[in-house]
């Protein structure tokens, strides 16, 4: 873990250019993203990006999106490319928050995107607006999903029927999940484990 990064993802950059990635489609397919040199911000490859938004094609538009250990900023940028509506990118490094906010402002993303320079488990402290996906992707090495997986689903922050993109290491396997988490689809490309969770109602107590 390395001081002050604790929002950094380890991610495998496979879109050429040491320090910049392609968005895929949208408005902005084929802008390429800049991101600064620091160890363990590698965005996530082009091939897991598309599957994710294959997935996803059909509930991007309009939503309302969080991504919490933004990194790069890449998967955000990619869904406002395709139509989100809001996108709030959360992350604490502050070379990386303050060259996505570059980012953003060259592409013309504000104010749908809106960077907060701040750690994960901070900003689940606040108070809680609900989003329609989330993107939680954090640092690997540290079973992290299982810490704020709970956290996620303890605040007000999804709505129900939102959609949770979730990435760790492959041999982790698929996290535990809340009961009212349905997985919906699970795949692996490398060492990379991806997945996409649906939020349910909750179970009533008096059921």
């Amino acid at each position: 873990m390395i001081p002050g990064v604790t929002n950094l993802k380890t991610e495998s950059n496979t879109s050429g250019g040491r320090n910049s990635v392609r968005i895929i489609a949208g408005t902005w397919r084929g802008r390429r993203v800049a991101f600064p040199d620091i160890p363990g911000l590698r965005p996530t490859p082009d091939r897991v990006r598309e599957t994710l938004f294959n997935w996803l094609q059909h509930a991007v538009a309009g939503a309302r999106c969080l991504d919490l250990f933004a990194g790069s900023g890449v998967l955000g940028l990619e869904a406002l490319s395709r139509g989100a509506k809001e996108l709030v990118f959360v992350e604490q490094a502050v070379a990386a928050s303050r060259t996505l906010q570059e980012q953003l402002t060259r592409l013309g993303g504000l104010p749908k995107g809106r960077v907060m320079e701040m750690g994960a488990a901070r900003f689940l402290r606040s108070p809680a607006q609900p989003f329609d996906i989330v993107f939680l992707d954090p640092p690997f090495g540290r079973g992290a999903l299982a810490e704020y997986i709970p956290l996620l689903d303890a605040g007000q922050w999804l709505k129900e029927g939102a959609l949770v993109y979730l990435e760790n290491e492959k041999a982790e396997g698929v996290p535990p999940l809340p009961a009212h988490w349905e997985l919906l689809k699970s795949k692996s490309a490398g060492e990379v484990g991806y997945h996409l969770v649906r939020i349910n109602a909750r179970a009533s107590m008096n059921a």
